[in-house]
């Protein structure tokens, strides 16, 4: 996959998980793209791990992958973010 499918695919990954898990933090565009290319890139690993396949295209399949993938990187972050510092 070349590295403006991963742009387009980060964007729509990162779209979508902002959706599925809202936050009050800003970022914009650039942080949702590399929200999703993290993602798209994390979900490959772990589906590739459960025998499931991997983010190869722009297809449903890897939108999805990538999806859940930002989805886990954004609930991480988040839960990262609210601790407070001593």
């Amino acid at each position: 996959m070349g590295i403006l499918s991963w742009i387009i695919l980060g964007l729509i990954a990162g779209y979508l998980a902002k959706l599925l898990h809202p936050g009050e933090e800003g970022g914009g565009w650039f942080m949702t793209m590399v929200l999703g290319i993290v993602g798209a890139g994390v979900g490959g690993v772990i589906s590739t791990l459960l025998g499931l396949g991997d983010a190869t295209g722009l297809d449903l399949w890897s939108i999805l992958i990538a999806t859940g993938g930002a989805v886990l990187c954004l609930f991480i972050y988040y839960r990262f973010k609210g601790r407070k510092r001593a």
